[in-house]
Parts: C-alpha cells; sequence; structure tokens
C-alpha cells in the first residue's frame, strides 16, 4: 500500500470538510439551524419531519453539534460537487472517471488526530448515538464509512455501515448483505483472524459517495476523483489504515475472530421497511480521534413517508440517473432525460424522456435499462413533451397513452433487490416497463396533441382574414394573432364572410384555408378522422 502513496503536505485540510459544507448550505437556505437543546430521542422525529436538513447545535447532554441529512436533495447534492441541478450527471461522470492523487500527511497534521483517545478512555457512549425508528433494536450511527484492507490481497475496501452501539468499547454493524466487506471478512473468520477496520463519522458528502461506488482496484482513491482533486489520508493510529485526514471524527478498531455471533437489528432500511434482526459481528474500538471542534452526523437511511428527502434516496437516484443515461445514449437515438423517483423506495422506479426515432424505442430503452440495472425494477417511457419530474404530466401521460395489452414490457425470473419485501424472500422476480408514448409516426395529429392556452402576442401582419390565408393554412389562434386581434371575435366573423362566399375550407385537423366551396357552407380539404364511435 506504501507505494501507492505520495508523501506531501500540500493539501488543503478544510476545503473539504463537513463543518465547511454544512455551512454552505445554511447559507443557501439548504439546513435549518437548531439552536436550542434538543435531546437525543427527540431527533429522528425532527428530522423525518422537516424536508430541509437541520444542524443541531445543542443535541443530547454534551452538547454535541450533529448534521441530518446532507445529501437530502439535488440541490445539495450539486453543491458537494460544486456544480448546479442540471450539469450533475455530467460533472459526476467525469470525476468517477478521472484519477487523483492520495496524499499521506503525518498524524501531527492531521486535524482529524487533533484529539486522540485510546485505552481505558474511550468511551463510546458519549457519543450522539440516537434512537432512528421505532421498532430498531437500538441506538445509532447511521452515517460511518469504512476504511478496511483485504489481508489476502492488500487490497483496500471502502464502504459504508452503520453502527449500533452496545457499551464503551463495542458496537453492533451490519455485515450481512453481499459486499466486498462481506467477503473479506468471511475470509478472516475462516482462518481465525480479527479483521482490522477504521470508520469516519462526519465526512463531506462525496467521500460517501467514494464509499458506495464498486470499482475495480483501489477503492481508497475514489473519495479524491469524485472531489476533483488531491485527497490527503493519514495512518489509522491502532490499526494502520489509512483514511481521510480531514474527517471530524474517526472510530479505529476491529470486527473480531468469532464472525456472526450476536443479533444486531431490526432496522429501518433504505425501501422504507425494517431489515430483520441477523446475526452479525462485534465491532470493538481501539482508539476514538477527533478535531478540537468535531461535528457529527446522521443520515436519514429509510422512512417510509420520507423517503425522497433522505440521504440514501437522492444520493441513490442520482448515481441511478447517470448510470442509465449512459445506458441509454448507447442504445436509443435520442433520450432526454432520466428521473428516478426517490419516494419509489430504492432505486425501484425510473422515468425516462426520449424521442423515438424509430418505431420499437421506447422498449428499446426498457430492455436496456432493465437489463443494465439490477436496482431498477419499473421503468415508465415519456415522450418529449412531457416533464418527467411533474407527478400531474407523468399521471396524465400513464392515464392517456398507455393500454396494457399492448404497453407493457414485463421480464420474469429476473434478478432483484435482496431488500424488496415484495419479493417474499425469493431471489427473483419480475420487472415491468411502461410505454407511455404517442403511437409512434403520428406525431401532430391533433387527436394526438396536448391542449391548453395559447399565450398570444398579436401583431398585425396582414390586413384581412383572406390574406392571411392566402399566405398559408392556420388555425384559429394563428389568423387571430396574425391579424393582431385582441378579441377574436371579428376574425370569428371575418372568416364566416368568406364561408357565405364559398371561399372557405378546413382540414382534418381544423386549420382554415382559402378553398373553393358551396357559398354558405365549409369545404372540406382532404378526409377527416374516422370516429369510432360512428358506424363504419
Amino acid at each position: 500500500m506504501d507505494k501507492k502513496v505520495t508523501r506531501s503536505t500540500n493539501v488543503d485540510l478544510e476545503k473539504f470538510r463537513l463543518r465547511r459544507f454544512v455551512e454552505r448550505l445554511v447559507d443557501m437556505g439548504e439546513m435549518e439551524v437548531i439552536n436550542k437543546p434538543v435531546t437525543l430521542v427527540q431527533m429522528s422525529e425532527m428530522i423525518e419531519g422537516n424536508k430541509h436538513g437541520l444542524l443541531f447545535k445543542k443535541a443530547g447532554p454534551e452538547g454535541h453539534e450533529v448534521a441530518a441529512k446532507v445529501l437530502g436533495d439535488r440541490k445539495r447534492i450539486a453543491a458537494a460537487f460544486d456544480t448546479t441541478p442540471e450539469k450533475l450527471h455530467e460533472v459526476y461522470f467525469s470525476r468517477l472517471n478521472t484519477p487523483q492523487e492520495i496524499v499521506e500527511i503525518p498524524s501531527n497534521e492531521a486535524p482529524v488526530h487533533e484529539i486522540v483517545i485510546t485505552g481505558d478512555d474511550i468511551d463510546l457512549t458519549k457519543l450522539p448515538f440516537h434512537p432512528q425508528h421505532e421498532f430498531d433494536g437500538s441506538c445509532y450511527i447511521s452515517s460511518g464509512i469504512d476504511y478496511t484492507i483485504d489481508p489476502a490481497t492488500g487490497r483496500t475496501n471502502v464502504g459504508s455501515r452503520r453502527l449500533s452501539l452496545r457499551n464503551k468499547t463495542t458496537t453492533g454493524t451490519n455485515v450481512t448483505a453481499p459486499s466486498d466487506l462481506k467477503r473479506i471478512y468471511q475470509g478472516c473468520v475462516a482462518r481465525g483472524e480479527k479483521l482490522p477496520i477504521t470508520f469516519t463519522i462526519g465526512a463531506h458528502p462525496l467521500d460517501m459517495f467514494a464509499a458506495t461506488t464498486r470499482k475495480p482496484g483501489e477503492e481508497l482513491p475514489l473519495f479524491a476523483q469524485f472531489r476533483g482533486e488531491r485527497g490527503a489520508v493519514v495512518r489509522s493510529i491502532t490499526n494502520k489504515i489509512l483514511v481521510p485526514a480531514d474527517a471530524e471524527i474517526i472510530l479505529e478498531g476491529y470486527l473480531d475472530e468469532r464472525g456472526y455471533v450476536e443479533p444486531e437489528g431490526p432496522y429501518g432500511e433504505y425501501m422504507g421497511y425494517y431489515g430483520a434482526i441477523h446475526m452479525d459481528p462485534v465491532f470493538h474500538c481501539t482508539a476514538i480521534t477527533m478535531r478540537k471542534d468535531a461535528m457529527h452526523q446522521t443520515f436519514l437511511h429509510g422512512s417510509a413517508f420520507s423517503l425522497d428527502h433522505s440521504d440514501g434516496a437522492v444520493m441513490s437516484a442520482m448515481r441511478v440517473e447517470v448510470e442509465a443515461m449512459n445506458i441509454l445514449k448507447r442504445t436509443v437515438k435520442e433520450p432526454l432525460d432520466v428521473y428516478q423517483v426517490e419516494a419509489s423506495g430504492g432505486a425501484n422506479t425510473l422515468r425516462v424522456k426520449m424521442r423515438q426515432r424509430v418505431v420499437g424505442e421506447a422498449r428499446q430503452a426498457i430492455a436496456s435499462i432493465i437489463g443494465g440495472i439490477m436496482r431498477v425494477k419499473h421503468v415508465f417511457v415519456y415522450d418529449e413533451d412531457i416533464d418527467i419530474r411533474n407527478e400531474g404530466q407523468c399521471s396524465w401521460a400513464f392515464g392517456t397513452r398507455f393500454q396494457a395489452d399492448q404497453d407493457i414490457v414485463m421480464i420474469q425470473g429476473i434478478v432483484g433487490m435482496t431488500m424488496d419485501p415484495s419479493l417474499q424472500g425469493r431471489r427473483t422476480g419480475a420487472k415491468t416497463g411502461f410505454d407511455c408514448t404517442r403511437p409512434f409516426g403520428k406525431d401532430g395529429q391533433i387527436p394526438l396533441t396536448r391542449c391548453a392556452a395559447k399565450a398570444y402576442k398579436p401583431v398585425a401582419q396582414f390586413k384581412s382574414a383572406e390574406e392571411a390565408l392566402a399566405a398559408g393554412p392556420k388555425f384559429y389562434s394563428a389568423v387571430v394573432e396574425s391579424l393582431g386581434s385582441e378579441d377574436g371575435r371579428e376574425v370569428a366573423m371575418a372568416l364566416d364572410e368568406l364561408r357565405q362566399k364559398g371561399k372557405l375550407g378546413r382540414d382534418r385537423d381544423g386549420k382554415y384555408y382559402l378553398a373553393t366551396a358551396k357559398p354558405g357552407t365549409t369545404g372540406i380539404v382532404g378526409e377527416m378522422y374516422h370516429d369510432p364511435n360512428e358506424g363504419t
């Protein structure tokens, strides 16, 4: 590992500090500051009941500063990437694919080593573990980022784990879901070895993106990649694992060699349901280090009534959207937008906006997303005229452009997310696509065109209705506008004068023409639409 780390001190250790980022969010109006004392049992209800991020200035009897939901909105994530929501996908993908250097600094230069607590002085009960969901198994710190080294390969691994308080020196944690950490730990247990592990508590949001991104090779440099510049690391005092030097708090220690020996959970999970109690390893803390003015952090992880502003759902949504757009760019001609619905639980529901260029492209989009992103369960595809972030427009398109016997795509026997309760314990299930697009090739036809008021900008281009129609066929509103009318009734009268003279015609969409007709009647230009309510 040492050969892959450059030693230097030329790194700004405040730029990507959690405290600096929270101050920025406060200035943006994205974080509400709670100055009054708050008990630890009050925190979760307050966090779930407010769409803003919250900064508790006096949490618990110790008066800790605790930041909540720094990732709970697209604007906050865009701020973390120092960009706008519109450019977020592009910046995310660029950072992910641009390697950056990590720089080791000595312990005496690392802000997170300003305070070092070891031995009998360790007391985890002084940290703001707090009750989070009604049926949870304990109080939790939910913002932990874990750093390990695989003893078998020397490869660094980074992930994210909750910690449940047991006593002054031990916690529970969750290592049951398929992950690199589970594989590494099971190898240690088989060899009768402890697994050294270090957690950072209180980190810049970009570090959490690094922790939840899987990529071949060394994972430690990912935090620098997401930051878009070199990142400083420091060696843990009791287990020698390298971690970001600008974190707020560090818990060092190990998962003991006994394996899955203690029940952990239940815990409110990202789909809005509880994860069941299960056997898990025990974390033993060997050191606590922190900044002198450390800011603690908590995540809103799972709340069935607040998923749309939970840290995990918003972060996952943004990542799924980047993956989906990259897939669509390779499989359809003109993808325009993607939106993962945070409130659907996990990454269950994805909306796609596209302009179909060939018949069947909507179904191609559905197949490519379901085949390419395991987490996605339902895909809705809409035309270019639909705002896929607007619930009303999506409901309207679903209600008027979708026929179940023609527009549903179902794929059965496909791997799903293990946390999905609708699978009822199965590993595979069904995934579905909904083609909510217009019939292909019929764009512009009036019966398939959305109706809405026109914003008139009257400009007198013509002197009469006859002159206006002589320039080309027009809808009534276009005639009104081109005559500079601010009333419209006189235009209807002018058109009737042409009708009485036998000079007015209309086509199947309702446009007016200059045409030859029997005086007093309107001539028909072309064929009318067939009314399905009439006989054949």
